[in-house]
């Protein structure tokens, strides 16, 4: 009773509302209260893909939010593990810094940042764009990581130094295949809130970089629903697909690390 119950809810809360997207898109003046659209057709997907900006904001908003994920391992597994790990002076200090974008509005330091970033030069290029939106994803990157660090412990890795393994051979065989679900949610989550930037991009970007999110604004604020329903299909097919091909990469890192 309780699992038909669970799968009705999921049915309820995400099967149902994404179906009704989908007709959403392909409809021609559906109005409440009517249950159905009153016809179909490929109107609203039309204006979508005659966009001559579409298939490169959706490139260039794939290639910085990989290029997050990539940042947010490199930045986050280090910075957790120091954090779970070893007692220091200071440590309580460095780690409000380092979660302090949680509690301040991500525009505000986007602001700050703009004259330094105009200074170096990357201001208006996608590599500023890439460091800005690290501003909303590295302090959940590091809380993530660190809760992983912590479930895994000390013993293991105790034990194999005492067996003379060497770091990296301890990171690939003890601490990686137990950080996996660890990793698997930094991704996703990166993933998702660097999909979804429209003011960090904007302010940084300044109207250059053009992803997905600028592109989708100024048609959200017009009449044509169809149009809408068509740009959040868009939005919600990424992630699926960046979950699909994360897990096939994380199966193929899984496999080179038992040959070790």
């Amino acid at each position: 009773m309780t699992t038909i119950l669970m799968v009705l809810l999921f049915i309820l809360l995400f099967i149902l509302p994404f179906l009704t997207i989908i007709m959403k898109s392909f409809s021609i003046g559906w109005r409440w209260p009517d249950l159905l659209p009153n016809s179909y057709g490929f109107e609203g997907w039309k204006v979508i893909f005659r966009d001559p900006s579409l298939i490169e904001s959706i490139f260039t908003t794939i290639k910085i939010a990989l290029m997050v994920v990539g940042l947010n391992l490199l930045l986050a597994i280090p910075a957790a593990r120091a954090l779970s790990i070893y007692t220091f002076h200071g440590k309580s200090l460095i780690e409000a810094f380092l979660l302090s974008p949680i509690l301040i509005p991500g525009i505000l330091l986007a602001m700050g940042l703009q004259f330094t970033l105009i200074r170096f030069g990357l201001a208006d290029r996608m590599a500023g764009v890439v460091l800005v939106h690290l501003i909303p994803t590295l302090p959940y990157a590091i809380r993530i990581m660190r809760a992983g660090y912590e479930r895994l412990g000390n013993g293991l890795r105790e034990q194999a130094i005492v067996l003379g393994a060497s770091p990296l051979i301890r990171f690939l065989t003890v601490s990686l295949p137990l950080l996996l679900p660890s990793i698997r949610s930094v991704m996703l989550l990166t993933f998702v809130i660097s999909l979804g930037q429209y003011a960090l991009t904007a302010i940084i970007g300044g109207g250059t970089v053009v992803t997905l999110p600028l592109l989708y604004y100024p048609y959200f604020s017009g009449s044509n629903e169809a149009v809408i329903a068509g740009f959040s299909i868009i939005f919600a097919l990424l992630p699926l697909l960046f979950i699909g091909a994360a897990e096939i990469l994380l199966r193929l890192v899984i496999r080179a690390v038992n040959r070790v």
